[in-house]
C-alpha cells in the first residue's frame, strides 16, 4: 500500500510559491540599486587607474565622452568636467569613458573605460 500526503493541487501551489520566490530573489539581485564606486579604490583617481575597472560589474547612468576622446586623450567640446574630487557620476548602460584633462595625465594612463550592464 502506498502512502500519499497532500493533494496534487497543494504540491502545485507549493511549486508555484517556490518558483515565484526564486524569481523575486533573482530580480532583486539584478535590480536597479546603484553601487557607489571610488575610482582607483584607496589610491583614488591617479596615474595607473586604467586597469581599475577590471573585475568590477558596473550598471547604468551618464556617458561623459565617446571612445574617440578616450583613445586620443582629448575631451570633446562640451564634455562635462568634474574637478571637486568628490564627484559622483551615474553610469549609462554600455560603454562609459573617463579621462583626466590635466596635460600629460591621460597619456600616462589616467583614464578608464567602463562597460555597464
Amino acid at each position: 500500500m502506498a502512502r500519499h500526503e497532500g493533494s496534487s493541487g497543494a504540491v502545485s501551489m507549493s511549486t508555484v510559491a517556490v518558483v515565484m520566490a526564486l524569481l523575486l530573489l533573482t530580480g532583486f539581485e539584478h535590480g536597479d540599486a546603484a553601487t557607489t564606486f571610488v575610482v582607483g579604490d584607496s589610491n583614488g583617481w591617479n596615474l595607473g587607474t586604467e586597469g581599475w575597472p577590471n573585475g568590477k560589474v558596473f550598471r547604468a547612468g551618464d556617458i561623459l565622452m565617446d571612445e574617440g576622446g578616450y583613445r586620443s586623450c582629448i575631451a570633446p567640446r562640451g564634455a562635462k568636467v568634474f574637478n571637486s574630487g568628490k564627484d559622483e557620476i551615474m553610469l549609462s548602460r554600455g560603454q562609459n569613458f573617463f579621462i583626466c584633462t590635466t596635460p600629460g595625465h591621460c597619456q600616462a594612463g589616467m583614464k578608464i573605460a567602463i562597460n555597464s550592464l
